[in-house]
């Protein structure tokens, strides 16, 4: 087989399975367009003869959706902004001093990232609860989401540490810097793209997160999209245009970040912030 041959088929197959891949999302964006009738019909169409745009504005007004997408990106940010606070530091500490201790603190961080979130829920709700913490309940989840993600941030972050040379942070000393002030001015400076695409990461994990927002937050006016989409599942659910219309609204902000900052992710996955 010749490459341009073989080329060919690795981008047939390639297309095969993106268009596999997508086609869920497809299947949303067109069921949000389809009347009832429509929505049922034998055999099912692949696009409405009368598209029903309306079904959006009907969503967002009669659902109030601008207060679950504002809720959803509040408890993002904050999750961000905290595990991005803390987890830096933890991750340049462990990519600088190792030894037997800092290893088993890496496994211990590890073994944090394969519990689901369904299993810690129990104990944490039953913590906050002690703590009067579920007064402030988003909060309270941002908190939660900071627990159950910091392990993922913390590897992510340490490998982009590790591969900024040390010889740089050595230099900085002998021309006068502290080691704060050389991880300030030389390593953070060196590091930030990992970072950024770490946060990245959180944040779309985090706008999406339910089982603590439902376990957490009562209040209605302080769920977020991800909850307040699950409101409209019931023994006897035929919205399904309406409730593809809200998760259209809901999924598509993350998807334009995706698809605009790719390139920046996935070159922060491969290749850290050493250029």
């Amino acid at each position: 087989m010749s490459e341009t041959t073989r080329n060919r088929l690795m981008l047939a197959i390639a297309l095969v399975l993106a268009a596999i891949y997508l086609f869920p999302l497809y299947w949303m964006y067109i069921t949000t367009l389809k009347s009832g009738s429509a929505m049922f019909a034998t055999p099912p169409s692949f696009w409405p003869s009368d598209p029903q745009w309306s079904t959006y504005a009907y969503v967002w007004e009669s659902r109030n959706l601008a207060r679950y997408m504002w809720n959803s990106l509040v408890i993002a940010v904050g999750a961000v902004a905290l595990i991005t606070v803390l987890g830096t530091g933890c991750a340049y500490v462990l990519a600088r001093y190792r030894n037997r201790w800092i290893d088993v603190g890496l496994f211990l961080i590890l073994m944090l990232q394969v519990l689901p979130a369904s299993l810690m829920i129990t104990p944490i709700f039953v913590g906050f609860s002690q703590l009067g913490m579920l007064d402030y309940p988003r909060l309270s989840v941002i908190i939660a989401i900071a627990a159950k993600s910091m392990p993922f941030f913390v590897v992510l972050v340490r490998a982009t540490f590790m591969s900024v040379p040390i010889e740089l942070e050595e230099a900085a000393l002998v021309d006068g810097n502290s080691r704060i002030g050389a991880f300030f001015n030389i390593v953070l400076p060196l590091a930030r793209n990992g970072i950024l695409v770490a946060a990245i990461l959180i944040f779309m994990q985090a706008f999406g997160e339910f089982v603590y927002s439902k376990s957490m937050i009562q209040n209605a006016d302080l769920q977020p999209a991800s909850v307040g989409l699950n409101s409209f599942m019931g023994p006897n659910t035929n919205e399904w245009n309406n409730i593809m219309a809200f998760a259209a609204i809901y999924v598509t902000p993350i998807l334009a970040a995706f698809v605009l900052l790719q390139r920046r992710i996935v070159s922060g996955l491969t290749s850290g912030a050493l250029k």
